[in-house]
């Protein structure tokens, strides 16, 4: 069983949010650790835009970071932008948000390394009047200001409803989930196992193997996709991994077995890596999550929150409880993305080439 998380409560429609996205945003060179962005005036607005990691995704250097200043620069040409990650370190993310208060950041744009842990982030923020956006991560159990992310349970249907279409019936399916500190992660399996379940149950489907990956990483994974070769003895159907680099380890996993292209795996985030494989039949399916819309948003939100501002109209669309509250909320649309649509998904929207990918 997977642990419990609350629900999300709806309050209008999701096609609000494109209307509200009209920003586009362009490359940048990716860096790590902290820096303000380029071209600002250090007396400015201050906005702190902290991420979560590098080692597991490069979306956030390549895509969320140069997205989400570039639409700050085009919304608010005056406000700065600090900016950290903090390597996968909760501890080093309570660092770079304290220190980016501390140089004046009014509004935090926070993607917590630790769910449950950047609640404390979220409690010395309210005491020095700062404004926090959880960012496609839910903190949770804080009094968080609002959440911009995909549904992510969506993304964790998806997923499961391309592994009961294209498993055998009565087949073995392993689920390789993500870390279970992250709130994401937990939604991911709730909205696969709501899915599966009656599948499992009425034995359509087996369910062979279930784990957490610890911080999401690709040997943990690949670990953990080995031991569930050896308790099923090979005869795996399906594979359910939370995302393209998990898909990775398993696959890694599965070719000594023979097993590779013969079932199917899902996966998550579009990388150039798991695109790949998809293009060579490793891998079946990604869920893309445009973040291009993502950043948008949350560059939006935080202009206006900095601003003392309300929401641009049209732009929360919903909300999500985070144990301690109803989080106002934008929640954007994912897309399952596969050999036969990538030209018109990833390719057409400027995420990635195909000479990247091939």
């Amino acid at each position: 069983m997977i642990p419990k998380v609350r629900s999300r409560v709806w309050t209008t429609a999701l096609s609000g949010v494109a209307a509200a996205l009209l920003v586009a945003g362009c490359g940048q060179s990716p860096s790590t650790g902290s820096s303000p962005s380029q071209g600002q005036s250090s007396g400015s607005a201050k906005i702190a835009l902290l991420l979560p990691e590098t080692a597991t995704s490069p979306r956030y250097e390549s895509q969320d970071r140069p997205r989400f200043e570039d639409a700050v620069a085009k919304e608010a040409p005056g406000v700065q932008v600090l900016y950290s990650n903090a390597q996968g370190s909760a501890s080093s993310q309570q660092q770079q948000a304290e220190a980016a208060m501390t140089n004046g950041a009014k509004v935090l744009v926070l993607d917590p390394v630790d769910s449950k842990a950047a609640a404390r982030i979220v409690t010395e923020a309210k005491q020095n009047g700062v404004k926090v956006i959880s960012y496609d991560r839910l903190i949770t159990g804080a009094d968080v200001d609002y959440y911009v992310s995909f549904d992510n349970e969506r993304v964790g249907e998806m997923q499961g409803q391309y592994i009961a279409d294209h498993t055998r019936k009565g087949g073995k399916v392993v689920m390789i989930n993500g870390a279970q500190t992250d709130n994401n992660a937990l939604l991911f399996a709730r909205g696969a196992h709501k899915v599966l379940d009656p599948l499992f149950n009425n034995g359509t489907l087996k369910l062979g193997y279930e784990t957490y990956t610890p911080d999401w990483l690709a040997e943990n994974g690949q670990r953990e996709m080995e031991q569930a070769l050896t308790r099923l003895n090979n005869k795996v159907d399906g594979v359910l991994a939370a995302n393209d680099n998990l898909a990775g380890a398993v696959i890694q996993a599965l070719q000594p077995q023979g097993l590779v292209g013969k079932i199917p795996i899902t996966g998550q985030d579009a990388t150039d890596a798991g695109l790949h494989n998809i293009l060579k039949g490793a891998q079946s399916m990604t869920v893309y999550k445009p973040v291009r819309q993502e950043a948008e948003a949350a560059a939006k939100l935080a202009v206006a929150l900095v601003k003392n501002q309300d929401p641009p109209s049209g732009l929360v669309n919903g909300k999500v409880n985070n144990g301690n509250k109803d989080v106002p909320s934008v929640l954007l649309t994912p897309i399952v993305v596969t050999k036969d649509n990538i030209q018109d998904t990833v390719i057409k929207d400027g995420y990635t080439t195909m000479q990247k990918i091939q």
